[in-house]
Parts: C-alpha cells; sequence; structure tokens
C-alpha cells in the first residue's frame, strides 16, 4: 500500500509562507481555527502554542495548504491529499535547497505567471534555456528556490 504524505518546508514566517504559496498555487489556505478554540477550550493546548492570523485562532508556528481538489478532514481543515506545511524553525536558511518545487503552468504561460509571482513577493534569480527545455529560477518570500517551467 502506497504511503501518505505531505511537504513540510522549515521557515521563519509559517503564515506568510502560507499565505504566498497558497496564491502562487492557487492552492485553498487551511483554517485550522475551529480544532484551535476546541484544543484551547478542552485544555489541550495552551495559549502559548496559538496566535492569530486574519482575525482566526492559528498555529503559532504551523501553517499548511491544500489542492483545493482534494479531500480534507472538515473538523479540522487539513488536507488528506497534496498538501504543504510550514513549520517555524529557530534557523535561518543557510544553503541552497536540496529539494524544491517546480511549478508548470500551462504552455506559453511561463512568463505571466513568473509576473504574477514577482508581484506575490518571489524574486527571479535567473532564467534557463537549454536543449532539453526552459525553465525560470526563482526564490519565494523566504529565499526558497523554486522553478517555473
Amino acid at each position: 500500500m502506497p504511503l501518505h504524505w505531505k511537504l513540510v518546508i522549515d521557515c521563519t514566517d509559517p503564515h506568510r509562507q502560507a499565505a504566498f504559496w497558497a496564491a502562487a498555487l492557487e492552492y485553498m489556505l487551511e483554517d485550522h481555527g475551529p480544532l484551535v478554540t476546541r484544543l484551547l477550550a478542552a485544555g489541550a493546548v495552551g495559549p502559548d502554542a496559538t496566535t492569530e492570523v486574519d482575525g482566526r485562532p492559528a498555529w503559532r508556528t504551523l501553517a499548511a495548504v491544500r489542492h483545493p481538489e482534494d479531500p480534507f478532514d472538515p473538523a479540522s481543515d487539513t488536507g488528506l491529499g497534496r498538501r504543504i506545511l510550514f513549520q517555524a524553525v529557530p534557523e535561518p536558511k543557510q544553503a541552497k535547497n536540496r529539494l524544491h518545487l517546480d511549478v508548470h503552468p500551462g504552455p506559453g504561460e511561463r512568463t505571466a505567471t513568473v509576473t504574477r509571482l514577482e508581484a506575490l513577493g518571489a524574486t527571479v534569480l535567473h532564467h534557463v534555456d537549454q536543449p532539453g527545455g526552459a525553465w525560470t529560477v526563482m526564490q519565494d518570500p523566504e529565499g526558497n528556490e523554486f522553478c517555473v517551467h
């Protein structure tokens, strides 16, 4: 039986990263507010584990995005399919990523997608044009590399 997985990205600000990637990928930003509220009321977590984001309770060190067409748990809004979890870590990014996302817009849409992602806070590092293909290497707002093909 295949394993279920999610991609976890270490970062400084999980809520900013989740907002960027939700907009970049056109994914759903998970709303853990109802779950956080229930766990706080039950005394299962303390207020130090939470924060407020856009007027809703949220986990202080975690935020996630999910594909809008994939299943999710309605009690927690946690995605059960394609999902990226952002977790706060104390240390900053040190070097080039060993793993990165490739974003594939439709044919002829790379330039428009790069422009849209720049408006969201991404930065172009360089363009690659090789016999095997062309793509743009970018960085998200925290400096994580990704490619637009």
